[in-house]
């Protein structure tokens, strides 16, 4: 998996990480990328039968990389918004509600690909991806619409050297 390329300088000039929520949404970016290629190799897969071989291990880092991110959200950012921004508490619950509805499918969608060498529903599989495509695209445009510019207006100490939890994409980072 390629590391996400930074599109933006997200450092302020004497190196310190700030512009929480542009680093978010390039996340984002990434993790549609991520999802667009999983889906491309699925439906390849389910019109030829010729599995590429790394299937199921693309499906279980794009799971990892988006549990990791929603984690680090609950557990991380979103203390911290309620903290500073008390007024996105309502947001943020239901932020947190739509990561139970995204785990819920990407367990789903595991556990159809963990049976591809059974019989399989290839309708079952696409309606899958696209529901957890949808669900993604809208939970993302919503997060980013409401918390972005808080998350760039954030003052969270110990962020500013080491990227947090929810804007990882590769375990190597930390």
């Amino acid at each position: 998996m390629e590391a996400l390329e930074h599109r933006t300088t997200l450092e302020t000039p004497d190196g310190r990480l700030a512009a929480f929520g542009n680093q978010l949404i390039e996340v984002h970016l990434w993790l549609r990328e991520e999802l667009a290629a999983l889906r491309e190799d699925t439906y390849a897969y389910l019109a030829s039968g010729a599995r590429p071989l790394d299937l199921r291990a693309h499906c279980l880092t794009f799971c990892s990389a988006m549990n990791r991110h929603h984690t680090g959200e609950d557990d991380g950012a979103f203390p911290k918004l309620a903290e500073q921004f008390p007024g996105l508490r309502p947001v943020l619950e239901e932020l947190r509600r739509d990561h139970r509805l995204v785990e819920d499918s990407l367990q789903r969608l595991q556990a159809l690909l963990d049976g591809l060498d059974q019989e399989m529903d290839p309708v079952v599989v696409r309606s899958e991806l696209d529901s957890l495509a949808a669900l993604m695209e809208t939970h993302f445009v919503y997060e980013e619409k409401r918390i972005a510019s808080a998350l760039n207006a954030l003052n969270a100490p110990g962020w500013d050297r080491s990227r947090p939890d929810f804007l990882l994409i590769d375990d190597t980072e930390h």
